[in-house]
């Protein structure tokens, strides 16, 4: 699978308090890279996973996903550089979550000179890593993300299992069901990779339908550990119906395509947040080098449209579709600096 490098840490091993994430809970912090299929590219993954006293990996309450963007080189600015580094995100965003959640940051497997292309989870995606469209047929970015954490795990466990002598993976897992509720999933995009964002509300706006035709399972892949399937979903559907929130953090394109502007998609997610009673709420954070871009104003009028679609179909969904627009760095000189400064003062709360 790779390299791998991981570390069992406490909250206090960041350099800096963030506040949230559960103080006093043990983490294991790693990174893994991980192929979606034999000899693929590899997907790099940071995690911050919670640990149980006994220091086996705990049933989250959430699993937040953060997928990155495209990479910058020679900024010669330390801030960008810091941001720009997964393990150092995953241990932001655990920082950031309430509870007992894990944090899972997940870089393009490609690319194309220093842009993202995440072709293995959106296949329609030009040679740059752009949008053409956005397919849910077979649920290929729901299907790839839940076959990556179902290998991470199994490496975790694998790796903890190593490290604490074979003492770990001993605790009974029937005492984990006698309170288990499925972990909740929320979802984050920052700059390319709100295209995975847009793939997965496509494929959760066909969820009822196309799980319908197709049965997309990658348990059958993974191997049957009743701890394993509690800490992540097991297949493609049951990730897209654990999903409760969006988050579109500074997302932007060099074309068309960084928010969904399609009413019937937008008009189908309220449907299906109508027909089996649940709360899916969407937030978009923004700076002005994105939303106020002279040269791109494309991306303000999409997030304006989606913005507005979404406010629309809210109206007919009782309070369970949720949504709100996050502005930073307000009447500042857009900057390079301030699209990754986003990811360290963005409220997710």
């Amino acid at each position: 699978m790779g390299n791998k490098a991981f570390s069992f840490c406490s909250p206090a091993a960041p350099r800096t308090n963030y506040g949230g994430g559960g103080a006093g809970m043990d983490r294991w912090t790693g990174v893994l890279h991980v192929p979606l299929s034999r000899g693929g590219p590899p997907f790099r993954v940071a995690a911050s996973l919670v640990l149980s006293p006994a220091k086996t990996l705990a049933v989250p309450c959430a699993n937040a996903i953060l997928f990155t963007g495209d990479r910058v080189r020679g900024s010669g600015e330390p801030a960008i550089d810091r941001l720009s580094d997964a393990a150092y995100l995953a241990r932001l965003l655990a920082g950031k979550l309430t509870g007992e959640a894990n944090a899972w940051v997940v870089d393009a497997a490609c690319l194309a000179g220093s842009f993202a292309v995440y072709r293995e989870l959106v296949p329609s995606v030009n040679a740059m890593g752009d949008p053409k469209r956005y397919d849910p047929t077979g649920f290929p970015a729901a299907a790839g993300i839940t076959n990556i954490l179902a290998h991470c795990i199994r490496e975790i466990q694998t790796m903890i299992k190593s490290a604490m002598k074979g003492s770990a993976g001993n605790q009974d897992p029937a005492a984990s069901l006698l309170s288990y509720c499925p972990p909740k999933t929320v979802i984050l995009g920052f700059s390319k990779g709100g295209v995975v964002v847009n793939q997965l509300v496509t494929e959760l706006a066909c969820l009822d339908s196309e799980s319908a035709k197709i049965s997309v399972d990658v348990s059958r892949s993974s191997p049957p550990v009743l701890t394993c399937n509690l800490l992540v979903p097991v297949s493609a559907t049951e990730f897209l119906s654990s999903v409760s929130e969006f988050h579109y953090v500074d997302v932007g394109l060099n074309r068309a395509g960084a928010y969904i502007t399609d009413h019937a998609v937008i008009k189908e997610i309220a449907n299906y947040v109508i027909r089996n009673s649940m709360n899916i709420r969407f937030v978009l954070h923004g700076t002005p080098r994105q939303w106020s871009d002279p040269n791109r104003s494309w991306i303000q009028m999409e997030k304006d449209i989606m913005l507005q679609l979404l406010q629309d179909e809210a109206q007919r969904c009782e309070g369970r579709l949720l949504l709100s627009e996050k502005r930073y760095f307000d009447g500042k000189p857009r900057s390079l600096l301030m699209h990754f400064e986003i990811l360290e003062v963005m409220d997710i709360g």
